[in-house]
């Protein structure tokens, strides 16, 4: 139990009498906190116990600074290397290097979470703005569990809309320009990401026993991640899937593995060293060079052959849940947020849905009418 203790002390020369809490921390050790008055003393006497027996108490001495925090907070997270380095990044760029890093964790207040997510809105996309702010509301969810704070300062972040254009997908006449404006060593590597739906990682980590001819399908099990030559899980549990394989992408690969044989380690897609591609080199190099000699819209790039595949499912009658499998997707939301747009025939679908709803009412009058 907390008690409080009455000692004598100098304030500017005259001798007062100050009383000191001493109390012990949830951890188990020994804490005081000074009081001028004695009904303060008391008070925060009888609310130190009662905040630890609700689990609410919160230590107001530490010194811990929100970058501090983060940092600790992103070590211990079992990340994949990938997101790891973009969680790092953004915690040094956007948090770190504001002013709001140097702010001590138990003292910044909602209105100064709202300043820096208005100041760094100046600077970032809003999509990469709400991975931000969702960010440092999971650093304080965790500084609440281990009682650094009372409760998280961010709430009610009122962010700027996220407008995103809709997508407009390639045509087959433009992917086939595409391919044909690659080298002919990559050539297969449009048409096989456009066929299967591939993620740029998971086309260039694509290896021969990945690709059964005899029951045409591809199962995904690695991917490629950027700055690294080296396979990897998938980005998610159900990126690991199995795809149809298509006879355009089956003749494609075919041919390209009788021109260039795959690497020692089954890699289909290698440089002409043998080597598995960086992704980077691909994607601004390679690709990019194909994509303007195709004559393809400003900033296309590989992930559009996603796009593509997609729109092709989705103008087949293809329902949104098994795209999203295809694609490697967590659930349909994604699927219907980005080509909901893309389905085809809708209006039709609805008049006639209306329509035949109110025939069974209607057709009865016109009957009794010719009577």
């Amino acid at each position: 139990m907390a008690s409080v203790e009455t000692r004598p002390s100098r304030r500017n020369g005259r001798e007062v009498r100050v009383y000191d809490v001493r109390f012990r921390d949830p951890d188990g050790r020994q804490r005081k906190k000074t009081f001028g008055k004695k009904g303060d003393a008391d008070r925060f006497a009888a609310t130190v116990e009662a905040d630890k027996l609700r689990g609410l108490y919160v230590d107001h001495s530490d010194r811990t600074t929100v970058a501090e925090y983060a940092r600790s907070w992103a070590a211990a997270r079992p990340h994949r290397p990938s997101s790891a380095r973009r969680v790092s990044s953004l915690i040094e760029t956007h948090i770190a290097g504001t002013r709001l890093g140097d702010r001590r964790l138990a003292a910044v207040r909602p209105s100064e979470v709202q300043a820096w997510a208005t100041d760094r809105a100046q600077v970032l996309a809003p999509s990469t703005l709400r991975n931000l702010v969702s960010l440092l509301r999971s650093i304080y969810s965790s500084a609440v569990l281990d009682r650094l704070v009372a409760a998280s300062p961010v709430v009610r972040v009122q962010l700027p809309r996220d407008e995103r254009e809709r997508v407009v997908p390639l045509s087959v006449q433009q992917v086939q320009a595409l391919a044909d404006a690659m080298p002919e060593r990559n050539r297969a590597m449009v048409l096989a990401q456009a066929g299967l739906g591939l993620r740029i990682g998971e086309l260039l980590a694509l290896r021969l026993e990945d690709v059964d001819f005899l029951r045409r399908t591809v199962r995904v099990e690695w991917q490629i991640a950027p700055g690294t030559q080296a396979r990897g899980v998938p980005k998610t549990p159900r990126s690991r899937r199995t795809v149809p394989l298509p006879a355009v992408v089956a003749e494609a690969l075919a041919a390209h593995i009788a021109a260039f044989p795959p690497g020692a380690d089954g890699s289909i897609f290698t440089s002409s060293v043998g080597a598995v591609y960086w992704q980077d080199f691909y994607a601004s190099r390679v690709f990019t060079a194909a994509a303007k000699r195709a004559g393809l819209p400003a900033g296309t790039t590989s992930h559009d052959l996603r796009h593509h595949y997609a729109s092709v499912l989705l103008a087949a009658g293809e329902s949104v849940v098994a795209v999203a499998d295809r694609l490697g997707h967590e659930n349909a939301t994604l699927v219907l947020k980005t080509y909901g747009h893309l389905m085809p025939d809708s209006e039709d679908r609805t008049r006639r849905a209306v329509d035949e709803a109110w025939c069974a009412i209607t057709a009865p009058s016109e009957e009794s009418a010719t009577r």
